[in-house]
């Protein structure tokens, strides 16, 4: 057990009576909608996990607001940038950071302050917490605490550019930002091209020619979207092959915020049961019945289980063929 941990288990196992006021003990929660000052209650102690805009305020819900003005405290990666959000709905939360750089620091305290019994929100710069942010520690450090966690679903990049990008959506793979070295980022396509799904991306202006350049080279020509600054005023999508997008980005940089979509790999073709049996009969003239199913299905794609009965058939259909041409030879 970290001591992170145990200090929290302790905590919340201690009198919290003893506890000396803090900030949680302010006198004003709520929020201002459409010019509607709203009151809200002290939120249940615990770690409330609540996306937030990605990039259009208004993307926010009714739930998301409530909480964030009944926390205690709201843990976020920059103050700066959540206090504009907290500022459009005139939220009055003190603000902690918490990102990759400060984390192991941080987040004993965090864990130290939810064993007193306070309510603290977790945020990101944008969109839902722990897609590509520092928060599973924190969440993971707090369940093995006994605390609790809440989630509070709402806005994200990922399922925006999704639902946007014209793509297959029944199996995708979130894959983050691929390496920026060219060698690195090559071998992790090499990876990503085995995977049977559509790939969602997060990629920078100045390295998205470079990186759709790459994935063409080691995913072929494989149908994508180029999603940019999604729900802002110049939001865009560019759909296209691979290729098609990186020269195009190479010629026009795109700016701003960049979720790249590409389409699952294209299902084998499967041959025909007239091409199985050539492959069959080829090989049971070289080996034995259990090896020519095995080489058969893993070239072709076949279940292995319908290889076997289309051999069997063509073993029988020998056998009686043969059975055939001895009986015509046999005297009279």
């Amino acid at each position: 057990m970290t001591p992170d941990i145990s200090s929290a288990r302790l905590m919340a196992m201690s009198n919290t009576s003893r506890k000396p006021p803090g900030p949680e003990d302010r006198a004003r929660r709520g929020y201002v909608v459409g010019g509607q000052p709203i009151a809200v209650a002290k939120l249940a102690s615990g770690l409330h996990i609540v996306a937030t805009p990605i990039g259009n305020l208004g993307d926010i819900t009714l739930r998301a607001l409530e909480t964030l003005a009944g926390a205690d405290l709201i843990a976020c990666e920059d103050t700066r940038v959540t206090r504009k959000l907290l500022d459009r709905y005139d939220i009055a939360t003190p603000l902690t950071p918490y990102h990759d750089h400060n984390a192991a620091k941080a987040r004993p305290m965090l864990l130290r302050r939810l064993a007193e019994g306070a309510a603290i929100a977790l945020v990101s710069d944008a969109g839902t917490p722990l897609v590509s942010d520092p928060g599973f520690k924190l969440v993971r450090a707090a369940h093995e605490a006994g605390l609790a966690v809440t989630a509070l679903p709402g806005a994200s990049a990922v399922l925006a550019a999704l639902t946007v990008a014209g793509l297959p959506t029944d199996q995708f793979f979130f894959a983050g930002f691929l390496p920026p070295k060219e060698a690195a980022r090559r071998s992790r396509i090499a990876e990503l091209g085995r995977i049977p799904g559509t790939l969602v991306l997060y990629e920078s202006g100045p390295r998205v020619a470079a990186t759709l350049a790459d994935l063409a080279a080691g995913l072929g020509a494989r149908e994508a979207a180029l999603c940019r600054e999604l729900t802002k005023l110049h939001e865009e999508v560019r759909r296209g092959d691979l290729a098609t997008l990186a020269q195009s980005c190479a010629v026009n940089e795109p700016r701003g915020e960049i979720v790249l979509v590409v389409a699952p790999p294209q299902a084998p073709q499967l041959p025909s049961v007239s091409e199985t049996d050539v492959l069959l009969r080829d090989a049971l003239a070289r080996v034995s019945l259990k090896d020519a199913v095995g080489e058969v299905a893993d070239a072709t794609g076949l279940p292995r289980r319908d290889v076997y009965q289309r051999a069997l058939a063509l073993v029988k259909a020998e056998g009686e063929r043969h059975a055939t041409d001895i009986g015509h030879g046999a005297p009279r």
